[in-house]
């Protein structure tokens, strides 16, 4: 299955898969009209460690703890990608904490939590922020 896989030592700490992954989830046209002006949320998130830079996103585990974790069913696996129905979702967190990775976050209002779910929504079928990663950090590809 094909998933986002980061090269740490190509990032170059820009964020502009940040930007992406939140323009990703407003399903506009426009970057520009869709995110001016807002406080982003994405589902991706650069991190820095003195000089090293690496973007941290959800790995979608082959035995997922997350999944594991959930006391109300919320996170499920669908076709290798492991989704949160927000509706089902307590926001207990518990997928948080069970996350080896970090990857699972809080919804901006933190009654839910969110992750990154592949942008499955776009015409491409690639991730945008692997697709517009300016130095090909940020790669989407079955590694089997």
């Amino acid at each position: 299955m094909k998933r986002v896989y980061v090269n740490e030592e190509w990032c170059l700490g820009c964020h502009l898969c940040e930007y992406y992954c939140a323009f990703a989830q407003t399903n506009q046209v426009s970057m520009a009209r869709a995110l001016k002006g807002r406080k982003i949320h994405p589902h991706i998130r650069v991190e820095e460690s003195g000089a090293v830079h690496f973007a941290v996103s959800c790995r979608h585990c082959e035995i997922p703890l997350c999944v594991k974790g959930c006391i109300t069913g919320a996170l499920s696996i669908d076709d290798g990608i492991i989704k949160v129905d927000e509706s089902r979702c307590i926001g207990c967190f518990t997928c948080i904490l069970s996350c080896p990775y970090g990857a699972i976050s809080p919804s901006p209002d933190g009654h839910a939590a969110r992750k990154c779910e592949l942008c499955q929504a776009t015409a491409a079928g690639v991730p945008l922020c692997a697709a517009n990663c300016p130095n090909q950090a940020i790669v989407y590809e079955d590694r089997g």
